[in-house]
């Protein structure tokens, strides 16, 4: 090869030894983190007596959520309990979150500034909080619906979701434009059909993913549920706490693993619908984080 084609020649770029440290490191963290969630999923294809020991490959476990009225009871109360109180915290979330973005002022920061202050304290505070206060209104005040076990998990639950929907509207509608409203009312239209077919179809999306969040973040809810609940009304978590004593078994996996595909189908949906209202990626990472 002559020395002008040679010189011709594009050589590759070495990698710098810190770009090859930082990808293997980016792996170890990956499988650091996604390992523990792999070994569950596999773990819930084993057909033996613990979850520990290893018999053979089979489905059993899945059918032990139709087989065992305990474990079908548990999951149901969680998914009901997830829905309800879903349901509540998307209602005050939502209108919390427009009352902030077209009412600004002062007591605004105030307000978030309580949303932060109940985002941020520990579910345990919560919980030792919520078990008194339910005990107060049902047996001292005879308000029979706080003895109720679903109420209880509902009220709990929806604590922590409230300031997520809050925050998703907010963030929504302070990029919105308000001129869509303010033109409904130029149009004579009452306040009441303005937020119904201008303000909430435009916060919607918003409104859908803070749904789906909180009834996720209700599924693995331990804390609060474990002091909220009472006889008859056992959650998913509180089930899975209460096996630990007579150790884990695979039915426990299977299970797990259903409510992981529940869930990555509810984060994919908010995606979804974030995408079809046209928010670009970096607008819907803004938005999962209330921004």
């Amino acid at each position: 090869m002559s020395a002008p084609a040679a010189q011709r020649q594009v050589r590759r770029p070495r990698r710098a030894w810190s770009d090859v440290a930082f990808n293997v490191w980016g792996i170890l963290v990956m499988v650091f983190l996604f390992a523990p969630i792999a070994v569950i999923i596999v773990s819930s294809f084993n057909v033996g007596r613990l979850l520990v020991s290893w018999d053979h490959f089979g489905f059993d476990s899945f059918l032990a959520l139709l087989a065992k009225p305990a474990i079908r009871d548990a999951v149901w109360i969680s998914v009901q309990t997830g829905f309800i109180a879903a349901l509540v915290a998307t209602a005050l979330g939502t209108l919390a979150g427009i009352a902030m973005a077209r009412h600004p002022g002062k007591w605004v920061w105030w307000f978030m500034g309580l949303l932060l202050l109940v985002s941020v304290t520990p579910e345990i505070v919560d919980a030792v909080a919520l078990l008194p206060w339910t005990v107060f209104l049902g047996q001292d005040l005879g308000m029979s619906i706080f003895n109720d076990g679903i109420v209880r998990l509902v009220i709990g639950h929806s604590l922590f979701s409230i300031t997520v929907v809050s925050y998703l509207v907010r963030a929504r509608l302070v990029g919105q434009e308000a001129q869509l409203e303010e033109a409904s009312a130029d149009l004579y239209a009452t306040p009441t059909r303005t937020f119904r077919k201008v303000t909430l179809p435009l916060a919607m999306p918003a409104v859908f993913a803070g749904f789906m969040l909180s009834f996720t973040f209700s599924l693995d809810n331990t804390v609060i549920a474990a002091f909220v609940s009472v006889s008859g009304s056992t959650p998913w978590p509180v089930y899975v706490l209460s096996a630990l004593r007579s150790g884990l078994k695979p039915e426990i996996a299977a299970v797990s693993t259903i409510m992981l595909v529940l869930t990555l189908i509810a984060l994919g949906l908010v995606a979804l619908v974030l995408r079809r209202a046209g928010d670009s990626a970096a607008d819907i990472a803004r938005t999962m984080a209330g921004s």
